[in-house]
């Protein structure tokens, strides 16, 4: 298909987004930024936040990984709901009786200056690096397929993005982006579902031939009961737990579309109605590799080796230029979130956690408004080089090394709160930044050597919950006179 088709339908989007900013984004202030004006309305979070939570990495690896792991991903799927049960019922209470606006409030009150910067301090560098990943990787497509055509340079493409969202979460933030998110999710899940149904067309199956399809090709096991393989089922489901816990529950950008409800029922409604779409939304995207994987193998496609790129390769090179347009539809929807909602919970964080707008700040509301301004713009700077940096690297191994280990900062997150809620201990404050250092470090070893410290045993995602006992165990040795919040 031909690159300007896919820039006009980018183009045509892009002015679609700035469409809906306009109408949400008037009349706003700073408590529009922060936390909605606590108005939002709890169906269009919980709708919007499948598109926030996926994004474009989720677009391109869920489907590619049904080639060496069937549908055993669904074990995540199926940790993430009690996941998200723990956080309606013992998080989402705590935040709203507090009254947050930065969830890492909370461990000021609970602990002491330093656990609380701490906390926020980690948020910051794992949204900086994770946002920038995932946005690296979609724009990283849109260039190869799109703008070397032209001789665009990347830094220009990554920057007219960044500028982009600038523009529209500058003013509205979690007002606008809660808006902007129902309009991704949407398009999103049309390009799965369109793409599903353009495959199946192409491969002459019906709605019931598929699934009976995918079942005889061998790739609808669910269930992996081998201890070793990272994919066990126990270890998804543990997994899939913990990771919604550290990575929706206590992560500042999930949280702060949750606590715009306008109560706590709200909230607690908006987070169940989100896990039972986010498990159809998941099944969708997994029925999408497989029959990406009978395509590929129907028409003699070779399976690139990097199977991110299965999706790409087959709608822009065999479909047809429909099918091409529908995936670029679903991967442009899939790069804004990578980003807007980072750059506003990243802004959030700093003025709130780092610059004290919520204490007793001698800034009036003018003042304060400028001051995030700037604040909102540097932080898009900043990811702006990081993805440029990742670009430079020019190492796939590297990067991911890199994404990986900014994923090891949930870990002390999970140890605090969890040391907070489940612990009447206070701790002796100042040393707790070091506990929060170490136990990322030690993961990472355990990680790097597992297979030959524990015989073959390979780490998955349980990784994150050693990282979180590890912390729980530091903060248990620093713990001093019994304290309540």
């Amino acid at each position: 298909m031909k690159p300007v088709y896919i820039l006009l339908c980018f183009v045509a989007y892009t002015i679609l987004l700035f469409v809906v900013t306009w109408i949400t984004s008037r009349k706003t202030n700073n408590d529009s930024y922060y936390i909605g004006n606590k108005s939002s309305p709890w169906y269009i979070v919980a709708y919007g936040m499948i598109g926030a939570s996926l994004s474009g990495v989720t677009f391109m690896s869920v489907p590619g990984l049904v080639g060496t792991q069937q549908f055993t991903y669904l074990g995540i799927v199926f940790g993430f709901i009690i996941g998200y049960t723990v956080i309606a019922t013992i998080l989402l209470p705590l935040y709203y009786r507090l009254n947050l606006t930065s969830i890492y409030a909370y461990l000021n009150q609970r602990f002491g200056f330093w656990s609380y910067k701490t906390g926020a301090f980690y948020f910051l560098l794992s949204r900086i690096i994770g946002a920038s990943f995932r946005m690296f990787l979609v724009v990283n497509v849109l260039q190869v397929f799109v703008f070397d055509h032209w001789g665009v340079p990347f830094g220009v493409v990554v920057a007219v993005f960044i500028i982009l969202i600038i523009l529209y979460t500058f003013e509205g933030g979690v007002k606008t982006i809660i808006w902007t998110d129902t309009l991704q999710t949407t398009f999103m899940l049309l390009g799965v579902v369109l793409s599903i149904y353009f495959i199946s067309k192409e491969l002459g199956l019906g709605l019931g031939d598929i699934f009976s399809k995918i079942s005889d090709a061998g790739y609808s096991r669910i269930i992996e009961t081998a201890w070793k393989p990272s994919n066990n089922i126990f270890k998804q489901i543990l997994g899939g737990i913990f990771i919604s816990i550290a990575m929706t529950g206590l992560d500042q950008e999930m949280m702060q579309k949750n606590i715009s409800c306008r109560n706590l029922k709200e909230a607690q409604k908006n987070m169940f109605t989100f896990s039972g779409i986010l498990v159809i939304v998941n099944i969708m995207f997994l029925t999408l590799g497989a029959v990406l994987y009978l395509y590929a193998s129907s028409k003699g496609i070779n399976i690139p080796g990097k199977t991110d790129n299965l999706f790409p390769v087959i709608a822009f090179n065999y479909l047809g230029p429909v099918a091409g347009l529908i995936f670029m539809i679903g991967l442009v929807s899939a790069a804004y979130p990578s980003a807007d909602g980072a750059l506003t919970a990243l802004t959030t964080s700093f003025c709130v956690d780092f610059l004290g707008f919520k204490d007793k700040s001698k800034l009036d509301e003018k003042q304060k408004k400028k001051v995030r301004y700037v604040v909102h713009i540097s932080f898009a700077t900043i990811l702006l080089i990081v993805i440029l940096i990742f670009r430079a690297l020019n190492n796939e191994a590297v990067i991911n090394a890199i994404y990986t280990a900014a994923g090891y900062t949930y870990g002390p997150l999970l140890g605090l709160f969890s040391f907070g809620l489940f612990t009447k201990f206070s701790v002796k404050d100042k040393y707790v930044w070091i506990v929060a250092l170490l136990s990322p470090l030690i993961c990472y070893l355990f990680s790097t050597y597992s297979e030959i410290l524990f015989n073959g045993y390979k780490f998955g995602f349980e990784l994150l919950i050693l990282n979180g006992l590890l912390t729980f165990c530091g903060l248990f040795i620093l713990r001093r006179q019994k304290k309540s919040l």
